[in-house]
């Protein structure tokens, strides 16, 4: 199986339990790959796929276009946000500051800090076509509309949690809360989409 590279953007959020998750998910697997983390746009070249973890989702845009990986990033192939990565994959999105954008890749809408600010994190077990277990849901977005090439991945009480978009030959892939901190699961499922192709 030929070695991938995949990216992890690493400006904000958990981008260090991002590379370490994706390492052991990499080692479950037993594929060989390059974890690079992205801060500079030479580093998104050659890139097979990128994560793009939670953090501040204006933040983030605004780090992208300074360093001027925006429009590349748009390129990649196969795309994992988690959080504010999932609202930066968002076609639209309600409650957006003023100057907010996106990358405009997935037919979903989102509400930024649906679930309000930090103080409002939690944990809980959820149920996933991928297996169940504890998720941290840490200033969470909500996706509130799914276009008509969304799977649904994970959804709780008709609240869509995770799921994914097959665009030709790109992929996308969005979890509300952070696996990253609990599980190797969304890593593995992601890898698995990655070394497909």
């Amino acid at each position: 199986m030929k070695l991938k590279n995949i990216g992890v953007l690493g400006f904000q959020g958990d981008f260090v339990e991002h590379i370490e998750t994706t390492k052991k998910a990499l080692n479950k697997l037993s594929f060989e790959g390059n974890i690079i983390m992205v801060k500079t746009k030479d580093k998104l070249q050659n890139l097979d796929g990128l994560i793009i973890p939670g953090g501040e989702s204006t933040t983030l845009q605004t780090l992208c276009i300074k360093n001027g990986l925006w429009e590349d990033m748009k390129r990649i192939k196969y795309i994992y946000g988690t959080c504010a990565g999932a609202i930066l994959l968002a076609k639209k999105v309600l409650h957006k500051t003023k100057n907010q954008q996106t990358l405009e890749l997935m037919d979903i809408e989102i509400d930024r800090n649906a679930y309000g600010g930090q103080i409002s994190s939690f944990e809980k077990k959820i149920k996933t076509k991928l297996g169940n277990f504890d998720a941290v849901f840490i200033r969470s977005p909500r996706i509130t509309k799914t276009g008509k090439n969304i799977v649904i991945i994970a959804k709780e009480r008709n609240e869509v949690l995770a799921c994914e978009q097959r665009d030709k030959d790109k992929y996308y892939l969005v979890s509300c809360f952070h696996p990253e901190l609990t599980t190797t699961i969304f890593h593995e499922y992601f890898l698995k989409k990655i070394y497909s192709q």
